[in-house]
């Protein structure tokens, strides 16, 4: 008799996942950006303070993942993302507890801090219990909780507002949904054994890239982090502001996270038809017309273009690299990651604070959100260079394309 889908160890470990990206990343990390309109209102946090919010929560972020990737303990490791659980839910719960931009400050670094440990210590614990046990290496279900994580935090505000919930009652329903999502995020993973032997299969040695391919994929990546996260912090008071859209923020931020969820699995395959930096390149032009398009328009159907193009193409970007870091460095693709997310991480940090700031010197996004479309295209630029001129992303096109 064949056992209930919940019940098979492959998908409880993969539901784990799921799960920590739901708390750590949909809860401890998204809840803000649907809460900030709502923070705005009843509060006295400015658009620059909302701003420099963010940035510290990239900060945050970056601590986290520089962290992981000096640890070279699996171990170590599963203590550390386990403690990530237990953060997401103590900073949630500390948003609530004074109306103090300090104490927010310090929640927002914290919860940066787990994101971590959903986004990097889960996935690279997810695949060594899945290699361990010989079972097919995939993450594309892990990478969908970023997604449904921005489509449960929109529902969930939009549900506490409709039974008058103010911006610290709000908050301590976060934290009660973060107990929640912590239980199987905690229990479904189990603690990492020695593989076995000859699970690891074939083991493939590293192809390093070369000076040019690392110098523009860093460069362009830091112009990919600059766009993603003004979207992800502001997209919600951007729609809120405009007359005729009041009220559509949250439905808008629901469907950034429903063309999210799939978006890791959908660029894998346009990879295969394209290659690594073909899909890339293709993922970050979509995404400067999702940027702009709020500056351009105000209708309802702009804002809802903008959402789906934006939501399917950010986590793509991040799913590309992370594999091609894994096809030049097999045995160690934090190699690459950590000098990556180094990249991506400073222009997180900085392109909140400078987009508050101008917001609440002109009282609107409008240059935030052309700047950042602007990084974007520049980021595309470089990597159209980059495919025309260097071995190592040609033969990284060559291997995406012969995968299928």
């Amino acid at each position: 008799m064949a056992k209930p889908f919940l019940l098979l160890p492959r998908y409880r470990v993969l539901l784990a996942g799921l799960f920590s990206q739901l708390l750590c990343v949909g809860v401890a990390r998204f809840a803000y950006t649907p809460l900030l309109p709502v923070m705005q209102q009843q509060t006295w946090l400015s658009d620059a303070q909302g701003g420099w919010l963010a940035a510290l929560n990239y900060a945050g972020y970056m601590l986290g993942a520089l962290t992981a990737a000096s640890i070279s303990s699996i171990r170590l490791k599963d203590t550390l993302y386990r403690l990530t659980l237990v953060l997401a839910l103590l900073s949630t719960a500390g948003m609530a507890l004074a109306e103090s931009f300090w104490l927010w400050a310090t929640m927002r670094l914290v919860a940066g801090f787990s994101s971590s440990g959903a986004m990097l210590l889960a996935s690279g614990l997810i695949l060594h219990w899945l290699i361990s046990h010989r079972q097919r290496g995939e993450l594309g279900i892990h990478f969908a909780g970023v997604g449904l994580g921005m489509l449960l935090a929109a529902l969930a505000v939009e549900l506490m507002l409709r039974l008058s919930f103010d911006w610290q009652a709000q908050w301590w329903g976060f934290a009660a949904l973060a107990v929640a999502l912590l239980i199987p995020a905690w229990c479904w993973l189990p603690r990492p054994a020695k593989p076995a032997p000859g699970s690891g299969g074939e083991q493939r040695r590293a192809q390093p890239p070369s000076r040019t391919f690392m110098r523009l994929m860093l460069a362009a990546y830091f112009c990919a982090g600059y766009g993603y996260v003004i979207s992800a912090t502001f997209i919600v008071a951007i729609v809120e502001r405009e007359p005729l859209l009041a009220g559509a923020g949250n439905w808008t931020f629901a469907l950034v996270g429903l063309a999210a969820a799939p978006a890791v699995m959908l660029w894998d395959l346009i990879a295969r038809w394209i290659g690594y930096l073909g899909a890339l390149i293709a993922a970050m032009g979509l995404q400067v017309v999702g940027i702009v398009l709020p500056a351009v328009t105000d209708s309802l159907a702009g804002v809802l273009a903008s959402a789906v193009l934006y939501g399917g193409t950010f986590l793509g970007c991040v799913s590309l690299v992370l594999t091609m870091a894994g096809r030049l460095y097999p045995q160690s693709p934090a190699r690459m990651m950590g000098r990556m997310t180094l990249a991506y991480g400073a222009a997180q940090i900085i392109a909140p604070a400078l987009t508050g700031m101008l917001a609440e010197a002109t009282g609107h996004y409008d240059i935030g959100l052309w700047l950042a479309g602007g990084f974007v295209a520049l980021g595309a630029v470089l990597l159209v260079w980059l495919r025309g001129v260097d071995q190592t992303a040609q033969r990284l096109d060559a291997e995406a394309k012969a995968v299928a």
